[in-house]
């Protein structure tokens, strides 16, 4: 019918328009900060490598967080704000393009995207002001829930979901309370994509309608999670652009060539590495408990 296709154009001009006001406002942030020069070889190839695993499903924060940490890439607590910010672009690929493909009743595609948005609005602006040890906290138990929730996966023990492309009443309503929370929490460095699939499977949702709904959340939610980011001048801006240009190349190869790998592996080696991240990022944290604590926005100057 075209009442749909006429509700997703406009979901793609809206997102577009977005889209044009994160890149303007990422510009002039950067300008005005003095810019910081081209990423590393390194950074560019994180974006590339976690953004490719991203479009299949897998989820890019827990792989990126890992990396930062073990190369000692970004400070701890300029993390959350550089996965947001430098995610963006690849995240809006990823949208435009399942949202296309997927099939998903456009009331609880659009209701649960405002629901993760208003959630990271408020979120962003809490996480960027935060020490940084309450961050390192913060992220160590983010990285702790999602090697738990890739292991639930490869066990078989999460929701299998059902076949409704839709939700209303009482599960509209639920389900959107879950996504503000995610969208609040993905702020933090917790990754939007397997809780947002556990909660549209317990809703009774197809599994596949997952990802236009988690992709469009992330795409909608993190420019605006960005601007609180850049207001606070609480990220690294080389290793952000490095996820930005490695990353949306990436997305293109994986969406539409690629499509599928040994995904239970692949889990099974990220899930490892996530879990001595979060060591490393409680351990940190528990060294400095007798430091003076300094505001995150202020502690480091981009780089």
């Amino acid at each position: 019918m075209p009442a749909v296709p006429n509700a997703k154009l406009l979901l793609f001009v809206v997102l577009g328009v977005i889209g044009v006001a994160y890149a303007v406002a990422w510009f002039r942030h950067a300008r005005k900060s003095g810019g910081a020069g081209w990423p590393s070889p390194a950074e560019t190839a994180i974006g590339f490598g976690t953004n490719f695993f991203d479009t299949l499903g897998i989820g890019s924060f827990a792989q990126t967080t890992s990396l930062y940490k073990l190369l000692k890439l970004v400070p701890d607590e300029r993390i959350p704000g550089t996965l947001n910010v430098g995610h963006t672009p690849p995240t809006l690929a990823q949208a435009f393009i399942f949202i296309a493909m997927v099939q998903v009743e456009m009331p609880t595609l659009v209701g649960l995207i405002a629901a993760s948005v208003a959630g990271a609005w408020l979120g962003a602006g809490v996480v960027a002001g935060l020490p940084r040890r309450q961050v390192q906290i913060g992220m160590g138990i983010a990285l702790l829930i999602a090697a738990t929730l890739f292991s639930l996966t490869n066990l078989g023990l999460l929701p299998g979901g059902g076949e409704a492309l839709g939700l209303s009443g009482a599960k509209l309503a639920i389900g959107m309370v879950g996504n503000f929370v995610l969208g609040a929490l993905m702020t933090l460095g917790i990754g939007l994509y397997g809780p947002c699939m556990i909660l549209v499977s317990l809703l009774g949702m197809s599994p596949i309608t997952a990802f236009p709904i988690m992709m469009g959340s992330c795409a909608f939610l993190m420019p605006v999670g960005s601007f609180r980011f850049f207001e606070k001048n609480c990220y690294s801006l080389k290793p952000a652009l490095g996820l930005a240009l490695g990353g949306v190349p990436a997305v293109l190869i994986a969406a539409f060539i690629v499509k599928s790998l040994p995904i239970v592996t692949l889990r099974w080696l990220v899930a490892v590495v996530v879990l001595y991240t979060a060591w490393a990022m409680l351990n940190s944290a528990a060294r400095e408990k007798a430091t003076p604590l300094q505001p995150a926005a202020k502690s480091e100057t981009s780089s």
